[in-house]
């Protein structure tokens, strides 16, 4: 039996709506209308994926997606009225692989969904060599959704895996957003070419790759990114 999907809101009405679409479109489903109770389920019922809300009464969903992810490898979609970029990169910075403002489409949060689950189930297909950079110094592996930097591993969602993966297999490559948003996120929508803005951001935080004076990813500006790292192969 397919694992189920967890959503966390505190709103019955919206959480009614999502569980009926979610469902219609053949996921399992849980609800949880606290913090706590998520954790309890999350423990118990390992999700497929997480809808969070950010305003919950007893906690905030910015503390509550780290606890997630101190439990599990979880792909997070959040839900929030707040909708400023900068709000959105905040949502990204905390480890979501998705972000949908409030009020919502249904049928367009099926459809991201679906768009996330559809990037962990490509993960088997990724080439099974891993790829190796400035003598060993970075390695990204494929076959396990796995990076390292200087033998460390470095803890990437898997959005962030699916970017620098994308960038990586072909260095030297000038990547725009949207070709970025097609090729890792699987959808394209209004203002989703800036969320790779946030999670390049990330990815460099991760991997020390100082962006004033990057040894891996580059800032084409006005263009997009381009990995710059030597190939060990």
């Amino acid at each position: 039996m397919t694992n189920p999907i967890l959503i966390v809101e505190d709103d019955k009405k919206i959480a009614r709506v999502v569980k009926i679409y979610l469902e219609e479109a053949g996921f399992r489903t849980i609800h949880a209308e606290k913090g706590k109770d998520a954790i309890e389920s999350a423990l118990k019922d390992k999700p497929l994926l997480v809808i969070l809300d950010l305003m919950l009464p007893d906690t905030s969903g910015e503390e509550l997606i780290q606890e997630l992810k101190e439990i599990g490898d979880f792909p997070v979609i959040m839900l929030t009225s707040k909708s400023s970029e900068e709000e959105r990169v905040a949502g990204f910075a905390l480890g979501a692989d998705d972000y949908v403002v409030k009020p919502f489409s249904p049928k367009e949060l099926i459809y991201r969904v679906k768009a996330v689950l559809k990037r962990l189930q490509k993960k088997d297909l990724i080439a099974s060599e891993p790829m190796s950079f400035n003598n060993g110094l970075l390695i990204i592996d494929g076959q396990s959704y796995g990076v390292k930097k200087n033998g460390l591993p470095v803890n990437l969602t898997p959005t962030e895996f699916k970017v620098i993966f994308t960038i990586a297999s072909t260095p030297g490559k000038v990547f725009t957003r949207e070709e970025l948003v097609d090729k890792a996120l699987g959808y394209q929508f209004e203002g989703y070419e800036r969320s790779i803005d946030a999670h390049i951001k990330n990815i460099r935080h991760k991997i020390g790759d100082d962006p004033r004076n990057p040894a891996f990813i580059h800032t084409i500006y006005g263009v997009g990114y381009r990995f710059s790292g030597k190939s060990d192969a």
